[in-house]
């Protein structure tokens, strides 16, 4: 006989790795994301890829944050 307690151990063992996986969805999205805002904002290729390159950086670390923040409120909760 499975208990309620029983399922939210096997869920909580499965849901983390699962997380994990759907983040590299994110991967594609910060860098078309960034090359587009860079592009708008300069012509040549070097100042694209330079601003590009510290808007992805910033929209990783702004994600992170976010993240954290949703984790440890999940902990606390």
């Amino acid at each position: 006989m499975l208990h309620v307690t029983d399922m939210t151990i096997q869920l909580g063992t499965v849901i983390p790795p699962l997380a994990f996986v759907s983040l590299w969805y994110s991967v594609p999205l910060i860098v078309s994301v960034s090359l587009v805002c860079a592009a708008t904002r300069h012509e040549l290729m070097a100042p694209i890829l330079n601003h590009a390159a510290r808007f992805g950086m910033w929209l990783l670390v702004f994600m992170g944050l976010i993240m954290g923040l949703i984790g440890l409120l999940q902990r606390l909760a």
